[in-house]
């Protein structure tokens, strides 16, 4: 016996975006993620019945994973089209052998996709077709997995994107049973993704192997898992208060870092916290509990040892985390930096293969790649006036050569009128120590410029100066900077 379109599960699903359609302007431009599945076929149907084929876009990702890949792609545009609906899609590249999964690896794609789409269309809202036995499997997975609180919350109703649109799952609170019935009703035609039947997949297992015994044993298991969800969604927003304040209390720099001893005084559960939400503002993906567990442990250490941060050893998403004078910062890591600059060795005392000097008899150049130092010296045009300029003569009138320190070079401290060691004057300048492994500036055998400390002007400032003589300042600039 068919439902009559007009029966309670069409009320009910109905009922479920208009919900989720009076939070938004009457004219926002509305993305479905369309599969081709029974639920995000349900989900568009429906949507065209509550807010108006007009206002929306279906968008499908193509992953390439199936060999039906192509005939899904040519089902949704069509099924798209005969609604009225504006369609688009895009493909993705998925390794099967990615590190965190083929289903993490898909998922993550999807929705770089799905949110670049969106930004196309100037889409205000992208509505996501899961239900409350999606809910229920995503709960579980976390628990299994031991996830904290942001994991057992699963899947919220509403959430905002990186790019500003709002994520919405009008669906959450149907039962797949409901969208089965919705879809006999109306008549409506889906797909069948075989890899749904695959039980290799965690999802699946739990899906086909664990869920029926639940049902037939706790028959509200459902609903259960979401108060679970709930439950731990409201928990993670008053930790994140809490670490919004702390972050308030110790952040420096705009929040960019941290006090280290205000960090490292807190308890380990408080701190932990602190560091978790921390990366989440400077947009870093999140670390395991037990790289979290290692960067605080290590940070006590570093405080206990000489407080400098040299000893630091902690890579994450691209970036390295460093303590130096009383502050906790990340900064960006070379992806070709093996020996980590002197991390944990001191001022550039750490083993690694020496550096030969080289040589340019300069003729005017403004730009001297240095390959080895992973940077470029720069001679830009200058006046007098410049403290980090000196006259063309002096870069012409002898080699320059760059070469790595070798220990107890010294400089003169025109403010202090002394000759001072390049460490003494790195510490004066707050250069922390793995920002010293530079490569220093020679003109024939004398120092002429090092990077963070500048010119050497004793180095010329005996010789007669030309009044019409042009200038050139030197800079230092690490790959990353080089525009």
């Amino acid at each position: 016996m068919t439902d009559h379109p007009e029966s309670d599960a069409g009320r009910i699903v109905l009922d479920a975006l208009g919900v989720v359609l009076s939070t938004l302007p009457v004219d926002a431009r509305i993305a479905i993620a369309y599969s081709g599945g029974l639920d995000s076929s349900v989900l568009l149907d429906a949507a065209v019945r509550a807010a108006g084929a007009a206002r929306l876009v279906a968008l499908h990702v193509h992953h390439g994973l199936s060999p039906n890949a192509d005939a899904w792609l040519a089902h949704c545009e069509t099924t798209a089209r005969a609604y009225g609906v504006t369609f688009d899609a895009r493909r993705v590249e998925v390794a099967r052998d990615d590190a965190a999964g083929v289903e993490a690896a898909a998922r993550d794609a999807r929705y770089r996709a799905l949110d670049a789409m969106c930004e196309a269309h100037g889409a205000q809202a992208l509505w996501l077709a899961q239900h409350a036995d999606d809910q229920a499997e995503t709960v579980l997975l976390q628990l299994l997995r031991g996830a904290g609180l942001a994991g057992l919350a699963a899947m919220a109703p509403a959430r905002m994107s990186a790019n500003g649109v709002a994520r919405m799952r009008p669906l959450l609170p149907l039962l797949r049973a409901q969208l089965e019935r919705y879809a006999r009703a109306h008549g409506l035609n889906w797909i069948d993704d075989e890899s749904n039947d695959d039980t290799r997949y965690a999802r699946n297992a739990l899906r086909h192997d664990v869920m029926p015994a639940l049902s037939a044993h706790f028959p509200g298991y459902r609903d259960a898992l979401a108060r679970t969800a709930a439950h731990a969604a409201a928990s993670q927003r008053l930790l994140d208060e809490l670490a919004h304040i702390d972050l308030r209390e110790i952040g420096r720099e705009g929040g960019s870092a941290l006090s280290h001893a205000a960090l490292i005084m807190r308890d380990d559960a408080r701190a932990l916290n602190l560091l978790r939400y921390w990366m989440r503002t400077l947009g870093m993906p999140a670390a395991s509990a037990g790289r979290l567990a290692d960067m605080l442990r290590q940070l006590r250490e570093v405080a206990r040892d000489d407080g400098n941060g040299h000893a630091l050893r902690v890579d994450h998403a691209g970036r390295r985390l460093r303590a130096y004078r009383g502050r906790v910062f990340w900064e960006m890591a070379h992806a070709d930096d093996k020996h980590a600059r002197a991390g944990g060795q001191g001022e550039g005392t750490g083993k690694r293969a020496s550096r030969a000097p080289v040589s340019l008899n300069w003729s005017g150049e403004e730009i001297w790649r240095l390959p080895a130092w992973r940077g470029t010296y720069v001679f830009a045009p200058a006046t007098a006036d410049d403290p980090d300029s000196v006259p063309e003569h002096v870069l012409a009138g002898a080699p320059l050569i760059a070469r790595e320190r070798s220990g107890g070079e010294r400089l003169r401290d025109e403010a202090a009128k002394s000759s001072r060691t390049l460490k003494n004057l790195f510490q004066l300048r707050g250069v922390p120590g793995w920002e010293r492994d530079v490569p220093l500036l020679f003109a024939g055998e004398t120092l002429l410029f090092v990077p963070g400390i500048g010119v050497n002007r004793s180095a010329f400032g005996a010789l007669p100066i030309d009044q019409g003589a042009r200038w050139r300042r030197i800079e230092w600039r690490e790959d990353l900077l080089v525009a």
